[in-house]
């Protein structure tokens, strides 16, 4: 076993202790590095740790303030430079908090994803709605569990906000303007993926007054009420009548998704997606390499990913 301990690195008050107590259990040496008070000197060239494992989220819990999501891209990048081991290091942290960078992974690999243009201005987005159809989303480019996401139905309703200065920007102030897409069952569609390799898929029903899906404990899974059953998914749907359920995608959308979180330089993540009304075809539109669980997993998915999760850490540790 390595001298040095491994490190984990969070934010999120609740969403690890699965993993902590998980490698409480096995009595691996590891830290706990909370984001908040964190501080380093970039001039030191050695890692303290056998490995960093990245768990904070592109967008912070209401913890933090929104800005240290710049911090932590600058932590990543100085434990790349030194040649730090790190599971989910700068590059897919970059993707996950851009969703821009998320649209171009997906034209690369020759996915849908919902028509898009970036703006970086408030009094930019009526000129770029003008290339779009009505409905529109406007969507920060650095965002989680659906924060500033707005739904525009008209061109008028959006006249009206950006005249109030009701837009909010996000954290760099950027936004993407995104046509709404009605997913055909109500449902929407997440792909796991760890070291390259399917975990598991869930369904999960839309929400009507907001576009908050996260699934994992702390979130709002207990407004995930229902989902129809045999849904086009790109897959097989089980038995289950209501809540989040699993599913079982095509070969090909979990090699598209693996690529996609591969493209995003992530060791693990999540992929979401829908199946558009309007053509019955799949489109995606979110790369999620923080992948935090659904919550109750041995019930929704058969199985407790944890200590899969923590079988690759020590992996990568060389423990």
């Amino acid at each position: 076993m390595s001298a040095k301990p491994i490190a984990i690195f969070y934010e999120h008050p609740d969403w690890f202790k699965p993993l902590f107590a998980e490698l409480d259990s096995r009595n691996i040496d590891y830290e706990k590095i909370h984001l908040n008070g964190h501080h380093f000197d970039p001039c030191v060239d050695t890692s303290l740790y056998s490995l960093v494992v990245n768990r904070v989220s592109a967008y912070p819990s209401t913890t933090s303030e929104p800005q240290v999501v710049l911090y932590v891209k600058q932590y990543l990048a100085y434990l790349e430079s030194i040649g730090a081991r790190v599971i989910n290091g700068w590059r897919s942290y970059e993707v996950g908090t851009s969703k821009a960078l998320q649209m171009q992974i997906f034209k690369g690999l020759g996915l849908n994803s919902p028509k898009s243009r970036v703006i970086h201005h408030a009094g930019q987005a009526l000129e770029a709605a003008e290339e779009l159809q009505f409905p529109v989303l406007i969507k920060p480019n650095v965002g989680g569990s659906g924060a500033g996401i707005t739904l525009f139905n008209t061109r008028e309703e959006l006249v009206g906000s950006v005249d109030k200065g009701e837009i909010d920007l996000g954290i760099d102030r950027v936004v993407l303007v995104q046509e709404y897409l009605k997913p055909k069952d109500d449902c929407i569609y997440r792909v796991e993926i760890l070291n390259d390799a399917f975990l598991y898929a869930i369904r999960l029903p839309v929400l009507a007054e907001n576009f908050n899906y996260c699934p994992a404990d702390g979130c709002n899974i207990e407004r995930f009420d229902y989902c129809p059953v045999g849904a086009s998914s790109g897959g097989d749907a089980d038995s289950a009548e209501s809540g989040i359920t699993s599913f079982l995608p095509e070969p090909e959308v979990i090699d598209k998704v693996r690529q996609a979180v591969a493209a995003a330089g992530a060791d693990i993540g999540g992929v979401e997606y829908l199946v558009n009304a309007a053509d019955d075809q799949l489109y995606f539109y979110d790369i999620n390499p923080l992948s935090n669980f659904v919550a109750n997993a041995p019930q929704v998915v058969g199985f407790d990913p944890v200590p899969r999760f923590v079988d690759f850490i020590l992996r990568q540790a060389g423990v």
